[in-house]
């Protein structure tokens, strides 16, 4: 186990050395220790997530999720609020305005989340995820000798049954969404699997008394998980009769802290509205295309109505079902399809590569349930390990009829698509750029929603340099997956504050947005256990498209997609506002 020691950390002293090098203006120094403190204290609040963003000291530590907890959780922000008000922000060089705001901001944002929102109270999620996180982030990558983070894993079971009995006392039932948790009796089962798959087949490497303590913290944490599962069984699921959505108050202000964007949801909604009916419009003229190939006498009406439209789409899309996939290839398909995104992004230049690597691999179970894949990346203290892309597994209890409506979901060219989004040029690449930049405080207050808005905007970007030789096959599902995330915005707020139900968040994504049954069922789910999330690749996506328009305005025929997209990646990932200011030599945004 490691232990935090001095006032300045060795994770703090990497900011201060590594941070841009500008010429200091008034108030620098000042902010510079303000951050390098907050960077030494922060991880202690949160051992879990320190570990996964790469300091180590706290390995062997979980979180205390207690009143006392969120109490130090609080004057923690409290003190860096205050200290942050008495600097005179405007005086800083521009990269430290940007990350003074993005501290603020964060800052706000987590008293928000314990004193307004208070999801610790009713969301049992957010400690499966701790749970199964916290043996996850020291199984997964080698970020210190195995016998190390075995010895740390074991001192952490240890601790699980004194933390999901803080959890027992902190979740309160008649608060909690049946839907939150349903799924935490699923996930809850994770941190045996990690046990089973990811520590029981290492032990060999301890000592005899090391491999005698860590099988005696492994029954204790099995008991501990057993006796967990039965009480959100009996317990939790039967009084759940909390409210999933959280209202219009509520909802706007986690919108603003999620986007930190100048667009009020009314705007997005507007936005939103007018891209579903120009990328409809756009799908059904590819669709016509696709179907004169099969089908060269056709003649199509000169204006149709919106059911002829419908099915011609529709027809197009069984076209592109036809190349499906099997129950397992998934996985391997994966693998193959980011070697072929990756030599395609080299030869046509459109951006650099860096050479980190990069591991396909199947969900953890604590996390599925949610998405059906996603991308992790290492933290920024552990630059250069391995990213996941991560794809779940089809549920063995589905039957034949859930199945197949997953593989025509996800047939072979809508993987090439969700590749391009997790892995190259999308998430993998862009934190693997992201990582490299100097300022480990920014690095820490990444925006989702340009992380998001990268993700999708490189899918069409891909799409429009002629990947897989411009087949009208990738371009429809590449707009089918567009749409998605534009019914994604639009379903957000109708849902948590229009009250929209089951049935028509089904047809909207169904019929409006072409999703199969299987795709728009979990999507649902994912809508009550998430807010204001499903919002971030639609407005992210429009923010980056924005700043490409303004940019290739700005620079005319200096305009090099390679120099482009390697600038907009070089500022880490701040909001999309913050990194027009710096490419157009605007004023930061306040």
């Amino acid at each position: 186990m490691r232990h935090s020691g001095g006032i300045l950390s060795f994770t703090a002293l990497l900011w201060v050395a590594f941070s841009p090098l500008v010429l200091p203006a008034e108030s620098d120094p000042e902010f510079r220790r303000l951050a390098a403190d907050y960077i030494d204290r922060m991880p202690a609040l949160s051992p879990i997530g320190a570990t996964m963003m790469g300091d180590h000291r706290f390995d062997g530590k979980l979180d205390r999720i207690d009143a006392e907890g969120r109490a130090q959780r609080l004057a923690f922000i409290e003190e860096f609020l205050r200290r942050l008000e008495a600097i005179d922000t405007a005086r800083l060089s521009r990269e430290l305005q940007i990350d003074a705001a993005l501290l603020r901001h964060d800052l706000k944002r987590s008293r928000w989340h314990l004193e307004v929102f208070q999801d610790w109270a009713w969301n049992p999620l957010i400690y499966t995820g701790k749970a199964g996180g916290a043996i996850y982030g020291l199984t997964a990558r080698k970020f210190a000798p195995l016998p190390e983070r075995l010895n740390n894993a074991a001192s952490r079971l240890e601790q699980i049954p004194v933390f999901l009995e803080q959890v027992r006392k902190v979740l309160q039932p008649r608060r909690t969404p049946r839907v939150h948790a349903e799924t935490a009796v699923k996930q809850n089962s994770g941190v045996p699997s990690i046990i089973d798959n990811m520590i029981v087949p290492a032990m060999d490497v301890l000592s005899p008394s090391d491999r005698l303590q860590l099988d005696q913290a492994i029954k204790m944490a099995r008991d501990a998980v057993v006796s967990h599962g039965e009480w959100l069984e009996t317990e939790l699921l039967p009084q759940a009769k909390g409210e999933f959505r959280i209202g219009k108050k509520l909802f706007d202000e986690k919108l603003a802290f999620a986007l930190f964007t100048p667009l009020s949801r009314d705007e997005v909604k507007r936005r939103a509205e007018s891209e579903f009916r120009k990328t409809r419009e756009e799908m059904y003229d590819i669709s016509v295309r696709l179907y004169r190939k099969q089908y060269p006498l056709t003649v199509f009406p000169d204006n149709p109505g919106e059911a002829y439209r419908q099915a011609v789409i529709r027809a197009a899309l069984e076209i592109v079902y036809q190349d499906r996939l099997q129950r397992g290839e998934i996985p391997e398909l994966a693998r193959r399809q980011v070697d072929e995104a990756t030599e395609f992004v080299q030869k046509e230049d459109l951006m650099t590569v860096p050479d980190d690597p990069l591991e396909i691999i199947l969900m953890p179970k604590f996390r599925r349930g949610v998405s059906v894949a996603y991308c992790d990346s290492p933290g920024p203290l552990d630059r250069g390990l391995k990213t996941f892309y991560a794809v779940s597994p089809i549920p063995e209890d589905w039957t034949e009829t859930q199945v197949d409506s997953f593989l025509r979901e996800y047939n072979v060219w809508s993987m090439h698509d969700l590749t391009m989004h997790e892995a190259v040029p999308g998430h993998f690449l862009q934190l693997a750029h992201s990582n490299r930049y100097p300022s480990l405080l920014r690095a820490l207050l990444s925006s989702g929603t340009f992380i998001e808005g990268w993700a999708v905007y490189s899918e069409r970007m891909m799409v429009d340099a002629g990947y897989l030789g411009g087949d009208d096959r990738m371009r429809l599902i590449n707009l089918k997956w567009y749409l998605r995330g534009i019914t994604n915005a639009l379903m957000d707020q109708a849902i948590h504050v229009d009250g929209m139900n089951r049935e028509e968040a089904m047809r909207l994504m169904v019929e409006g947005g072409f999703q199969e049954e299987r795709e728009a069922a979990g999507k649902w789910t994912r809508a009550q256990l998430t807010s204001a999330q499903l919002s971030t690749y639609f407005v992210g996506t429009q923010e980056h498209w924005d700043l490409r328009r303004q940019v290739e305005e700005a620079w005319q025929e200096d305009f090099d997609l390679k120099r482009y997209h390697d600038k907009v990646m070089s500022f880490g990932s701040p909001p999309v506002q913050f990194v027009k200011a710096l490419m157009l030599d605007l004023p930061i945004p306040r």
